[in-house]
């Protein structure tokens, strides 16, 4: 195969809203030492994604976007050896400029796709599934019978969690934003689903809870949920803050850990999660483990091309999907 010399990606000079965004033809080089050229064949959409956008997370600019890619590789640098040309892999870490169809990229960051694997689904699995792992088998190892309550059940992350958490025996409550995301959160398997629009979710956690509230939890959504979710927990129970989807989190000080319970609070990383390739291989292998074997289905329920990456962040911002997005080259 020929490999271009130029290629389309995703570009922006400024921080700000979708608008930044730009469908820009860029140069493709040679591989450098240490990197594999990647044609892409699908593209994850997360919410990192709008917060690089947005400065929230400052890269430098001008920059490519996006973290999460599925590929096939087509050259190699020097030094490569554990991948070859032909090879489907995936990706879900720095640097930045997935949003690209071709693009160079450190082998070291990059594993290898089973066929069992489709190019979409392994887009869309990699920085939700990862972050879903660490999440609920290392941050805070959920076991059989804990209470767990995951905001946003019905989102990237929390689609796979519910089913994983289920999995491994906990009961999951569940919030989402309208009829439709509840029913999907109930259907993907959470034990209890509470519309955060409508109801007191705070109230209704400790009525479900008898009182004694959860164990653990996960709260991607930030600004609107993290506080509340202190009167969610049992004593010495886990706060797991690890995304800002309504906006950063307000400083909290330590003496209100203690006024809650003795609570703990952390706010992860995958990269902290993953920053040697021993722990890459770990979670990326649990995950293609478990969507292998059925245990979790990744929902691609939103496809946009490539090049429309601005409505999609459009979308995802304004709470207009569900699932996993991914753009197409």
């Amino acid at each position: 195969m020929t490999i271009p010399t130029e290629t389309h990606a995703i570009r922006f000079a400024q921080t700000g809203g979708p608008e930044v965004m730009r469908w820009e033809k860029v140069k493709l080089e040679a591989p450098k030492p240490g990197e594999i050229t990647i044609e892409n064949k699908a593209c994850g959409l997360n919410f990192i994604d709008t917060y690089h956008r947005s400065g929230l997370y400052p890269l430098a600019l001008p920059s490519g976007l996006g973290l999460e890619g599925c590929g096939i590789v087509r050259a190699v640098g020097d030094g490569v050896s554990a991948l070859k040309v032909g090879d489907r892999v995936a990706y879900c870490a720095a640097p930045a400029g997935a949003y690209a169809e071709w693009r160079n990229y450190p082998a070291d960051k990059a594993v290898k796709v089973p066929d069992a694997i489709d190019d979409k689904t392994a887009a869309a699995m990699m920085l939700q599934g990862m972050t879903t792992e660490y999440l609920i088998r290392r941050t805070y190892p959920v076991k059989a019978g804990d209470w767990v309550l995951f905001h946003a059940a019905a989102g990237g992350v929390g689609s796979i969690a519910v089913q994983w958490l289920k999995h491994l025996g906990a009961t999951v409550i569940g919030t989402a934003g309208g009829a439709e995301k509840c029913a999907k959160a109930k259907a993907l398997g959470a034990d209890h689903v509470i519309d955060y629009r409508a109801e007191d979710w705070v109230k209704r956690v400790r009525e479900i809870t008898d009182g004694k509230g959860v164990h653990v939890v996960y709260d991607g959504v930030g600004k609107d949920t993290c506080i509340p979710s202190m009167d969610c927990l049992r004593p010495r129970g886990y706060l797991v803050t690890f995304g800002n989807a309504s906006g950063p989190v307000p400083a909290i000080e330590p003496l209100t850990l203690s006024q809650k319970g003795s609570i703990f609070l952390t706010r992860p990383t995958l990269a902290a999660y993953t920053g040697t390739r021993a722990e890459l291989e770990l979670s990326a292998h649990a995950v293609m483990d478990v969507v292998a074997k059925g245990i979790v289905r990744i929902a691609v329920n939103h496809t946009y091309p490539l090049k429309d990456a601005a409505q999609a962040h459009r979308d995802l911002e304004g709470r207009k999907t569900t699932g996993s997005v991914v753009l197409l080259p």
